[in-house]
């Protein structure tokens, strides 16, 4: 069974799927980008993302359930690509690994103030984020509460010009 991975062992399974670098910053990108274009994935990576390794790390977490890819209705040659529950599931992973960076890594304001907005909005924020992620993603109904926007705007705060003192 070479479907069945190196072993069962749970961290190394998950490691197959989402262990590479770029896997990781494409869900990154949409969940906390909203991006669900290929072209937005590609021009929009702060890290420079390839095409052709954004086409593989798409095919690859499509075909780990990661990701679903529809046609786009407001455009022929355009897919929306979608997170699946299984990637929504990220969350407390995603905000775990954010708020280890930040502890031990020489991270920017402006790209960890998302990362420490959810370590101390704890498990409850993140479930509310992953609501929010099941109604952009898999048309759950709308939450009352939009954390996206809320993470948005803390960085926008952050990376606003600020008055020079006189």
């Amino acid at each position: 069974m070479k479907d069945a991975g190196r072993s069962g062992c749970p961290i190394n399974l998950t490691i197959e799927i989402i262990g590479d670098r770029w896997s990781l910053l494409v869900l990154r990108d949409m969940m906390f980008g909203n991006r669900r274009h290929f072209r937005e994935l590609l021009t929009r990576s702060d890290e420079g993302i390839a095409s052709n390794i954004l086409a593989d790390r798409l095919k690859r977490l499509t075909e780990q359930g990661m990701v679903t890819r529809a046609d786009d209705p407001s455009h022929k040659q355009k897919a929306i690509y979608s997170l699946t529950e299984k990637a929504i599931q990220l969350v407390p992973i995603f905000a775990m690994i954010g708020a280890w960076g930040r502890r031990h890594l020489p991270v920017t304001e402006a790209l960890s103030i998302r990362a420490e907005l959810l370590e101390e909005g704890g498990p409850e924020l993140w479930a509310q984020f992953m609501d929010e992620l099941r109604h952009l993603h898999l048309g759950a109904p709308a939450p009352e509460r939009s954390v996206l926007t809320e993470l948005q705007a803390a960085y926008e705060a952050v990376v606003a010009p600020r008055p020079v003192p006189a």
